[in-house]
């Protein structure tokens, strides 16, 4: 395709045919010349928005641009329902990719309930990869949003699923040939569809309707980068048992592989919530078919400490994550 906007018959077959309108609340939306969509939520509700970049992953964007967009909007106890695509490809880029990214976008938007209601789509020579962009728009009744910055002292810490679930299927992909010829094929390929696992839109909802206090999706800098912004953001100490924090045999092996830390590996799948009675809230999510765990406590000091049996250190802010790490000693290699 050429530099400069995606043609119009191009629009029509590949990007709005892929997208379907599935929700009351967008009253205008995706269309030909229409740079605005109008969304209705009533008097009862407020409007929550969230935006992001997908720029760690070379395969399935448009599966991950939903899931990471949906799954902020879920952490402060929002319902998604609409979002904005901007897709920017590069001159070499030919129509079925941009199908196959918006059909992969549209199919995992409608499987959570969420309506594409726009965007934009451009050829630039600015991009050497496709890159997307997504603003989400959720809705939550008023009085029931909910901060990262919502924890207090005493509180429990509770993780849902597994860390590294992200990071690790990234890695698994992208050099599945290599990891084949250390590990068994079941191995590698049990890890290549963790990204089964990326939503957190029912943890976030469930937790909320629970009475969560503060929630994170753990995404780049880990677990231990959630665990230092909710802290950070609500102004707490606190305490984490290594032990407790659930993680995949295969995030463990294909971690110590490429020799990087995976409670600092990119982990959108889990959830990190704050709440009062977290050994309730482990079962209400279980109920709902969502693994979970306690995982540690906030705390009145300022203090916040990884302990692994006898040993305690002190968490430090969060840092390049650890995915990055693994690309660059591969181009280096």
């Amino acid at each position: 395709m050429e530099i400069g906007k995606v043609p119009e018959n191009v629009l029509k077959r590949s990007v709005m045919g892929q997208i379907h309108k599935n929700r009351k609340e967008v009253l205008s939306g995706s269309s030909v010349g229409e740079d605005c969509a109008l969304l209705d939520f009533g008097e009862d509700f407020q409007v929550v928005t969230s935006t992001d970049p997908i720029t760690g992953a070379s395969e399935e964007e448009g599966r991950l641009a939903v899931h990471i967009t949906a799954n902020d909007l879920a952490s402060s106890g929002a319902e998604p329902v609409a979002m904005l695509f901007t897709v920017l490809l590069p001159p070499d880029s030919d129509e079925a990719l941009l199908k196959g990214i918006m059909k992969e976008a549209s199919e995992e938007a409608e499987s959570l309930n969420i309506t594409i209601a726009g965007g934009h789509t451009e050829v630039t020579d600015a991009v050497s990869k496709p890159l997307l962009s997504v603003t989400g728009f959720g809705k939550v009744r008023k009085g029931h949003f909910i901060k990262t910055g919502g924890a207090k002292p005493g509180m429990d810490l509770i993780a849902t699923k597994w860390i590294g679930l992200e990071g690790t299927s990234i890695i698994a992909r992208e050099y599945e040939d290599e990891l084949q010829q250390k590990f068994p094929f079941e191995l590698v390929d049990t890890a290549i569809h963790f990204d089964k696992f990326i939503s957190v839109v029912k943890d976030g909802l469930v937790a909320a309707k629970f009475g969560a206090a503060a929630m994170h999706d753990v995404t780049e800098g880990g677990i231990y980068g959630a665990i230092w912004e909710m802290c950070e953001s609500s102004k707490v100490g606190c305490e984490v048992y290594l032990k407790d924090i659930p993680i995949k045999q295969e995030t463990v092996e294909i971690s110590e592989y490429f020799d990087i830390d995976p409670y600092r590996l990119i982990s959108s799948g889990s959830m990190l919530i704050a709440a009062n009675d977290g050994y309730g809230l482990v079962q209400e999510l279980m109920k709902n078919g969502v693994e979970a765990s306690v995982i540690g406590r906030t705390t009145e000091n300022n203090d916040r400490l990884i302990i692994n049996g006898e040993r305690r250190r002190f968490l430090t802010p969060p840092s390049t994550d650890e995915l990055y790490r693994v690309k660059s000693k591969l181009v280096d290699g």
